[in-house]
C-alpha cells in the first residue's frame, strides 16, 4: 500500500505536468494512448484520465434532459475534480551558520546524495565543508498546494536526520536546493523534475514555544522560502460512462457561460475541453485565494438547463434556502446561477435563522454583492464557526463596503478575527495605508496597524516572516536587560532611551539607541543584523517579564472541527436540532497550521504557541521515507 499510494502521488504530478503535450498531438492520437498505457503499466495507475475513449462519437442529448421526475443535472454528476490534492517535494540540503552546533554527517545515502547535489553547484571541499561543525546536513520539504503558480512562494520545512549528532539549527541559513517529487516504484527510489527551490533563514520551532524540548532546536522553517518553478493546473475529469466530446463541450459551454476572463480586451472562458474527458480550468479572479469553493460552484452549475427548468429550480432553491439543514448547497447553486440568484439571495438575508443568513451573505458576497458587507462582517464578529469564511468572502469582495467591514475588524477583541482581517485587508492591497508595513532589510516584515482594541502583537511562523503591533504606540519599560538571540541585548539607558547593543566573537561592539517603543527597538535590533528570530525571543521575553503591557499570540490560525451551535429554546430546553458543522472547507485565505488542531474549537483567544507535531504514522510515512529509502529501513 505504502508503494503504491507513493507512485499514485507521482501519477498526479507527471501526468499533470505532462498533460498539455499529451492533449495536443490530434495527428497521432495512437502515441498518446500507447504512452498513457505504458505509463499506466509502470506505477500500477488506473486514472480515469488514460480510459479510453467511449465508443459513441457522441451522447444522446436526452441525457442532458431529465424527465419530468429528475431534477436537473449538474456538472457535478459528469465529472470529477482533477489537481486538487496536495503535492510534497522534498530534498536533502545544507544549513550554515550555525557556529559549532553543527556536525559531519556519518556515510550515508543522504550525505552521498547532498555531495553530489554540492558539486552541481560547483562547491570546492564538499567533504571539508559538510566536516564542519558551522554546517549540517538537513531533510527538507515544502507542500505545493492546489492551483499553485509558478513564482508563488511557499513555506519549507527542515529537520536534521534522525541519526545527525547537530545540536541546534539556531542562526542556519539554508543554502539553495532542489526539490523534487519522490515515489518508490518497484522497491527504487525515482524523483521527478524540479519543482521549487528553496533557500533562506531558519526559524527553529522552538522560538515560539516555552518548552525546552531540544527536538525543537533541529526543526523548523523558512517562511517563504521556496519558489515554485511549475504551475499546477485544476480540471475536471468526465466520468468513463460519460465522456465524449460532446459532452466536454456542453460542459465546457456550461461554466464559460458563468465563468470568464479578459485578456487583451477579449472575453475569454475559463474551461478548455482538452480531451473528450478532460476539461481544463483556469482560476477566476474572485476565488483565487479560496480554490476549494471554486470547484464547488463550477461543479453546482446546470448543464443544458432549460428556462422553464430554471425557473422551476429556482422555485425550489428559495424554499430550500430557508431551511438551515438545506440552506448551504441551495446557497452554493444560486450562486453558481450569478445575477439569476441574487434576488433569491436578499430573502435569505433577510432570514431570522443566522445559518440561512451566513450562508445566503457568502454566496452575495462572491458575486459582489454590497448587500453582503453588513452581515458577513456582523458574522465574523460574532460567530466563530463561521469566523473565516466570512472574513474570506469580505476580501474577495470588490466593494468600499466590503473594505468598511474589514477596517471595524481591526478593532475588535478576538485576537484571531484581528489577524484575518489584517489578512484580507493585505490580501486586497499591500498598500492599503491601514496595514502597510515596512521590510526591515532582509529579516521580515513590520506592520503598526492603528487599532482601539486592546494592544497584541501577533506574530507568523507561516507563508512569512512577519510582526504586526495592534493598537496604540506600544511603550516598553525600562528593562533590566532583555537578550535577543544570543548576541543582542536591550538595556535601559534612563527613563527614555534604550541601549541596544551587541556582543559576538571577532567582532567589534556595536551598539544604538533608540525611544522605549516596541516598533523602535524592533528596528535597532535588526540594524545590528538581528534576524527574526531574534525579534521573536526579545518580544516573548518582554512579555513574560512584563516589560511591555500587550498580548503576545503566535500564528492566530483556524481550527478543525468548529460547529455552528443552535440557540436554546425560549424555556431553556435544547434545540431539537444538533450542532451542525460549517458546510464549506476552510477559505485558503488561511492557511491551517498543524498546532490549530490542538486548540479546543472555541480558544480562538487563547495565546496560540506552537506544539510537537504528532509522531503518527502519517508523520513518520512523510519524513520517514528518505531516512528509509537512503539507509535501507
Amino acid at each position: 500500500m505504502r508503494t503504491r499510494a507513493a507512485a499514485v502521488s507521482l501519477v498526479d504530478g507527471v501526468a499533470i505536468g505532462m498533460m498539455p503535450q499529451l492533449l495536443s498531438v490530434p495527428r497521432a492520437p495512437w502515441i498518446a494512448w500507447f504512452s498513457a498505457v505504458m505509463f499506466t503499466t509502470l506505477v500500477g495507475c488506473t486514472s480515469t484520465l488514460f480510459h479510453a475513449s467511449s465508443s459513441k462519437s457522441g451522447i444522446d442529448l436526452e441525457e442532458f434532459e431529465p424527465d419530468d421526475a429528475q431534477t436537473v443535472r449538474l456538472v457535478r454528476d459528469f465529472v470529477m475534480p482533477w489537481g486538487t490534492n496536495y503535492v510534497t517535494v522534498e530534498g536533502v540540503a545544507m544549513v550554515t551558520g550555525l557556529g559549532v552546533n553543527g556536525s559531519d554527517p556519518p556515510p550515508s545515502g543522504q550525505r552521498s546524495t547532498l555531495l553530489s547535489e554540492m558539486q552541481t553547484h560547483d562547491v570546492r571541499n564538499p567533504n571539508f565543508v559538510l566536516a564542519s561543525a558551522d554546517t549540517s546536513l538537513v531533510l527538507v520539504r515544502t507542500i505545493l498546494p492546489p492551483g499553485v503558480q509558478k513564482g508563488d512562494r511557499l513555506d519549507v520545512e527542515v529537520r536534521v536526520p534522525g541519526r545527525s549528532e547537530t545540536r541546534s539549527l539556531e542562526g542556519g541559513w539554508l543554502m539553495q536546493t532542489r526539490l523534487r517529487e519522490v515515489a518508490v516504484l518497484n522497491d527504487s527510489l525515482r524523483t521527478g523534475r524540479v519543482s521549487a527551490l528553496a533557500e533562506g533563514p531558519v526559524t527553529i520551532d522552538s522560538v515560539f514555544s516555552d518548552s525546552e524540548d531540544k527536538v525543537r532546536e533541529v526543526r523548523g522553517k523558512v517562511l517563504g522560502g521556496a519558489v515554485s518553478t511549475t504551475s499546477r493546473p485544476l480540471g475536471l475529469v468526465v466520468r468513463s460512462e460519460n465522456h465524449s466530446i460532446r459532452t466536454a463541450s456542453l460542459i465546457g459551454a456550461a461554466i464559460n457561460a458563468r465563468f470568464f476572463s479578459h485578456d487583451r480586451g477579449i472575453k475569454r472562458g475559463v474551461a478548455t475541453p482538452k480531451r473528450d474527458n478532460y476539461i481544463e480550468l483556469e482560476v477566476h479572479p474572485r476565488y483565487k485565494h479560496n480554490l476549494a469553493r471554486y470547484m464547488r460552484v463550477i461543479r453546482a452549475l446546470a448543464v443544458n438547463e432549460s428556462a422553464p427548468e430554471r425557473v422551476d429550480r429556482l422555485e425550489l432553491l428559495e424554499r430550500q434556502l430557508l431551511e438551515p439543514a438545506t440552506a448551504a448547497p441551495a446557497a452554493l447553486q444560486l450562486e453558481a446561477i450569478g445575477r439569476e440568484g441574487i434576488r433569491l439571495l436578499h430573502v435569505g438575508l433577510r432570514s431570522e435563522d443566522p445559518e440561512v443568513r451566513f450562508y445566503a451573505a457568502e454566496a452575495l458576497g462572491y458575486l459582489d454583492d454590497a448587500a453582503a458587507a453588513e452581515p458577513l462582517g456582523e458574522i465574523a464578529r460574532n460567530e466563530p464557526a463561521f469566523r473565516w469564511h466570512a472574513i474570506a468572502a469580505l476580501s474577495a469582495m470588490d466593494h468600499i463596503s466590503a473594505h468598511d467591514e474589514l477596517s471595524k475588524l481591526l478593532h475588535v477583541s478576538s485576537a484571531e478575527t484581528r489577524y484575518a482581517a489584517f489578512v484580507a485587508l493585505r490580501t486586497r492591497s499591500p498598500a492599503d495605508p491601514l496595514i502597510r508595513g515596512e521590510r526591515l532589510g532582509d529579516a521580515f516584515q513590520l506592520h503598526v496597524v492603528n487599532s482601539t482594541g486592546p494592544p497584541m502583537i501577533h506574530l507568523s511562523r507561516s507563508r512569512r516572516a512577519e510582526v504586526v503591533l495592534f493598537g496604540p504606540p506600544m511603550e516598553l519599560d525600562s528593562p533590566d536587560f532583555i537578550y535577543a538571540g544570543k548576541q543582542i541585548m536591550l538595556k535601559a539607558d534612563g527613563a527614555d532611551r534604550i541601549r541596544v547593543m551587541r556582543f559576538a566573537a571577532r567582532e567589534e561592539d556595536r551598539e544604538v539607541s533608540c525611544p522605549p517603543l516596541v516598533d523602535e527597538a524592533i528596528r535597532r535590533i535588526v540594524e545590528l543584523d538581528g534576524t527574526y528570530s531574534d525579534v521573536a525571543q526579545f518580544l516573548q521575553e518582554a512579555r513574560n517579564k512584563n516589560y511591555v503591557d500587550a498580548r503576545l499570540v503566535v500564528d492566530a490560525l483556524p481550527s478543525w472541527g468548529r460547529e455552528f451551535r443552535r440557540s436554546s429554546t425560549k424555556d431553556g430546553q435544547a434545540p431539537d436540532e444538533p450542532d451542525r458543522p460549517v458546510a464549506s472547507p476552510i477559505p485558503g485565505l488561511f492557511e491551517f497550521h498543524p498546532s490549530a488542531s490542538n486548540r479546543s474549537p472555541d480558544s480562538e483567544d487563547e495565546p496560540m504557541f506552537d506544539v510537537e507535531p504528532s509522531d503518527d504514522e502519517s508523520d513518520r510515512r512523510w519524513w520517514g521515507r528518505l531516512g528509509d529509502w537512503f539507509t535501507g529501513g
